[in-house]
């Protein structure tokens, strides 16, 4: 599928990185967005993709990036939204400013760019919503409160719009990744090699994509074969 127009949230670094280097590897054109001026760069050096930073929690920075699509693309037949963040906290302890703030950027930013995108993708007759969700959201965990909350609203946000947008051949696809080894909630160095890494999520992501039009997978989960072998 190499004829296509990407927009990638949080694509600076960790998973949506990794989808705009394998979007960029296999022809595709890429716009994608991120906070942090510095890793824009060097993803963006590094896979010719086109980034700017945008905040998706920020509307005015949604509306410029559905232009920026426009601009440098001439529109967009992909989108995947996959900025995102994680807060913990036992419950008891949730901080409800903190939990509201996340779901700005998980639940209420994906929203509303996806508002933004929707005509454009009903206008041309076809187009494909990546949502990524998390294991996370097919089973609450300790300390996962606002989190998972977060990641079950985007799985039912996902089906929300598949009943509503398939009839406009628009392919709606909730990926709920396992663990990943990148700096997810600051954590850096976490090298287990029988553990996904973000380019295992990409994979699966374009692999899905490929598919014949007619098909559409609704929801998948991405697992470790066996992450607790140590051989």
């Amino acid at each position: 599928m190499g004829d296509k127009r990407f927009l990638i949230t949080g694509g600076s670094q960790g998973i949506g990185a990794a989808i705009v280097e394998a979007a960029r590897a296999a022809g595709n054109e890429v716009v994608f967005t991120g906070r942090n001026e510095e890793l824009i760069g060097r993803v963006a050096s590094e896979t010719g993709a086109h980034g700017i930073k945008a905040d998706v929690s920020v509307g005015e920075d949604n509306a410029r990036t559905v232009e920026a699509c426009r601009e440098h693309m001439g529109g967009l037949d992909v989108l995947v939204n996959n900025a995102g963040y994680g807060y913990m906290a036992p419950i008891g302890e949730v901080d409800m400013d903190s939990m509201k703030t996340m779901f700005d950027t998980n639940v209420f930013g994906l929203v509303d760019l996806t508002n933004r995108v929707v005509p454009l993708m009903k206008e041309q007759g076809q187009g494909d919503i990546v949502n990524i969700a998390s294991t996370s959201g097919i089973r609450g965990h300790a300390n996962g409160t606002a989190y998972s909350a977060s990641k079950w609203a985007v799985r039912g946000i996902s089906q929300c719009w598949q009943t509503e947008l398939r009839p406009h051949d628009i392919r709606v696809i909730s990926v709920c990744p396992s663990e990943v080894q990148t700096a997810w909630g600051g954590r850096a160095g976490r090298n287990n090699p029988k553990k996904l890494y973000a380019s295992d999520i990409a994979d699966a992501i374009l692999s899905t994509l490929s598919a014949n039009r007619r098909a559409l997978w609704p929801e998948f989960a991405v697992f470790a074969t066996n992450p607790w072998s140590e051989g």
